[in-house]
Order: structure tokens, then sequence, then C-alpha cells
């Protein structure tokens, strides 16, 4: 019988990819949005929907928190429509050099996850700034 923890990670993690579907993202970039290893096939996303939780390790923890940090961003941000919150996700900005927010966290890994974080929500901004 699994321990809470245990059924937590997987419910986190059925969550997620949930979450990664709604913004439509490929298998290629939910390995790169996951921290999960560069060698893991496409194909075995599936078990993280199912009843195998996601790696409990730092990379992917640190990943997991950004990407709950920018989903919830965006329910604030756009709390009467979900899919303006994909549609932010897919649309140019000037703030991007007009590459899509999605662009660049597919592109630059965690620090694009980050940075598009620190777009979103100010209270992160701030903290991660260091300046309070």
């Amino acid at each position: 019988m699994a321990d809470n923890n245990s059924e937590a990670r997987v419910l986190l993690s059925n969550q997620i990819m949930a979450l990664l579907d709604q913004w439509g993202t490929n298998g290629e970039q939910k390995i790169i949005l996951l921290g999960l290893p560069d060698d893991i096939r496409t194909r075995k996303l599936e078990k993280y929907r199912q009843d195998e939780p996601f790696p409990d390790n730092e990379t992917v923890n640190t990943h997991l928190e950004h990407l709950v940090g920018i989903a919830d961003a965006l329910r604030t941000t756009f709390p009467r429509n979900v899919e303006m919150c994909n549609l932010w996700l897919k649309k140019p900005h000037k703030r991007f050099n007009n590459e899509t927010p999605m662009e660049i966290m597919v592109k630059k890994g965690l620090p694009g996850i980050i940075q598009v974080r620190a777009h979103l929500d100010c209270a992160f901004a701030w903290n991660a700034s260091g300046s309070h």
C-alpha cells in the first residue's frame, strides 16, 4: 500500500502532465520542461499519467515548483479565461524578443522557465532579485 507522500506525488505528476497537455506541449517539450534526463523516450511519459510519480530529485522538483508557479500566476492573470493562459504562452512578446514564453522555456530550460515565471509573478521576481 502506498503512503500518503507517494500518493500525493502521483497526483502531482498526473496534474502536471494534464497542465502540460493543456499548454499544448509535445513529448520533447515535456521532457525539457520537467527537467527529466535527455535519454528518456517520449513514450515513457505515459507512465506519469498512470500510477508512477515523477523522479524525486532536486532538478525535477525545481522544475515542478516553477511550473506550478507559472500556472498559478497565469490563473491569477486570467482568472475567468483558462484559454487565455494557453494563448499567452504561445503569443510572441516584446519582453521575450518577440519569442513566445513557451519557446523561451523550451529553448533555455530552467533559466527560461524562471524568466517566464519572473515576468508573470512580481512577488517571485522581487524575492529572486534579493531586493527585499
